[in-house]
C-alpha cells in the first residue's frame, strides 16, 4: 500500500540510554513494558509469569521489590529470564543498592522519597557500579507536599516540576542514563504533563496512564492517553496498566503501536462488525482465529470479512484474506488476490494454513 505523507510520525528527538541490552530512546524502537504482580520473594512464581510475558514480547519487566525478601529473590529471578528487569524499590534506598547488586537492569525510583542527598548518591554510585539505568517515575498521586502546596493539585505543572527537580539531582551527581514518566489516572492531565516534559528535557520517556481500571476501561483510556502522545511523536517506552492479567497489558500495548505504524509484532486481523450480510459467523471466527494465530510473532495481516461489499478491497491490502460469499462458501486471498473459493467448513484451517506459510516465508528470508 503507498505510504502517505499525513502517516508519518516523526518521533521527538531524546537521549538513548541502555536497559540491560535493551536501547531506550533515539530512534530505536518503542519498547512495551509490563509488571509482575506476583510475591517477587516467591521467585519460582514470578519467573514463571515473566517468561509468559516474554512469549507475548515483553521487552522489558518491571518487578516490585518493597523489602529484603524480594530483592534477595531478584538474583534467582534475573538469572532464569532473558528479558531486562526493572526494579521498582519504592521509599528504601537500600532496596535499591541490593537490587543493583542483584542484577536488575534499571531501578525505578523517585529521589525526592529516597531522602538525603547522600543516600541518593549511595543509589546512583550503586547504579554505575552494576551498569543500571535510572526511571524518575513521578505519579500525580504521590507529588512532594510542598509541590501541592505551591499548585494546590497535582496539575501537569506541578509533576513536570517535580520530575526536572529529580532529573536536576541526577545531573549533579553526574548520572545520565535516565528516563522520566509523569503518570496519572486522568487522561488529559496525562497527555498534558507529558506535553510538557517533552519539551523541557532530552530525556527518553516512558508513557502511561496509571492505575487505568479493568481490560476494557483501561484499554480505552491507555489507547486515547498513549496514543495521543505517541501520535505527537513523544514517547519511548509504555507501558498499559490494567487490573488484568499482564499478559494483556503487552497484548494491548503491542496493538497502540500497530494502530498507529510505530511497531508490528504477530498478526493484524482487520475484520468487520458482522451484520445481516455475512456468509459465515465472524465474530466466533475472529476469535478463535486470534487464539490459533497467537503463537505467530512475524508481521502479518488477515482480513476477514463477513460480505463481498467490502471484503475483496480490504484483501487488496492483506497478506491473507478470506471473504464469505454465498452457498456456504468464501474466497481466500494470498497477498491481494484471489486464489481458491473454499467451503466454510474449511475456513478455519485454511487461513491458519497459509498465515502459517506467510510467517514461514517470512522468517525465511530474513534469515537468508
Amino acid at each position: 500500500m503507498e505510504k502517505y505523507y499525513w502517516r508519518d510520525i516523526k518521533r521527538r528527538e531524546s537521549n538513548t540510554i541502555k536497559v540491560g541490552s535493551l536501547t531506550v530512546g533515539g530512534n530505536s524502537p518503542i519498547s512495551v513494558q509490563s509488571m509482575t504482580n506476583t510475591k517477587t520473594s516467591d521467585a519460582e512464581k514470578t519467573i514463571k509469569q515473566v517468561k509468559e510475558l516474554e512469549d507475548v514480547g515483553a521487552d522489558l519487566v518491571r518487578i516490585s521489590c518493597p523489602d529484603k525478601e524480594s530483592t534477595s529473590s531478584l538474583r534467582e529471578i534475573v538469572d532464569n529470564v532473558t528479558v531486562p528487569i526493572i526494579a521498582d524499590i519504592h521509599f528504601h534506598y537500600k532496596r535499591a543498592i541490593e537490587a543493583a547488586e542483584a542484577g536488575a537492569s534499571c531501578l525505578r525510583i523517585n529521589p525526592g522519597n529516597i531522602g538525603s542527598i547522600d543516600r541518593v548518591k549511595e543509589v546512583v554510585n550503586a547504579a554505575k557500579d552494576y551498569g543500571c539505568s535510572i526511571r524518575i517515575g513521578v505519579n500525580a498521586g504521590s507529588l512532594e507536599k510542598e509541590i501541592l502546596d505551591k499548585y494546590g493539585s497535582p496539575s501537569p505543572e506541578a509533576m513536570v516540576e517535580s520530575a526536572l527537580m529529580h532529573e536536576r539531582i541526577l545531573k549533579d551527581l553526574d548520572f545520565n542514563e535516565y528516563k522520566i514518566s509523569v503518570k496519572a489516572s486522568d487522561v488529559l492531565l496525562t497527555i498534558e504533563a507529558y506535553k510538557q516534559l517533552a519539551k523541557a528535557t532530552n530525556a527518553p520517556l516512558h508513557l502511561g496512564v496509571t492505575e487505568a481500571g479493568g481490560l476494557m476501561t483501561g484499554s480505552i483510556k491507555s489507547s486515547i492517553g498513549i496514543g495521543q502522545l505517541l501520535m505527537m511523536g513523544i514517547g519511548d517506552t509504555i507501558r498499559v496498566s490494567l487490573s488484568a492479567n499482564p499478559v494483556e497489558e503487552v497484548k494491548v500495548g503491542f496493538n497502540i503501536l500497530k494502530s498507529l505504524g510505530l511497531r508490528y509484532r504477530g498478526v493484524t486481523i482487520i475484520s468487520c462488525p458482522s451484520c445481516a450480510r455475512q456468509g459465515f459467523e465472524v465474530i466466533e471466527t475472529v476469535k478463535i482465529l486470534e487464539d490459533r494465530l497467537s503463537h505467530i510473532t512475524e508481521s502479518i495481516t488477515l482480513s476477514v470479512i463477513g460480505c463481498v461489499v467490502n471484503g475483496p478491497g480490504e484483501a487488496l491490502y492483506t497478506d491473507v484474506g478470506f471473504t464469505g460469499g454465498g452457498n456456504n462458501n468464501g474466497m481466500i486471498y494470498l497477498n491481494g488476490k484471489q486464489l481458491s473459493k473454499i467451503n466454510n467448513e474449511q475456513m478455519i484451517e485454511k487461513i491458519v494454513e497459509h498465515v502459517e506459510q506467510k510467517a514461514n516465508e517470512i522468517s525465511d528470508e530474513r534469515i537468508t
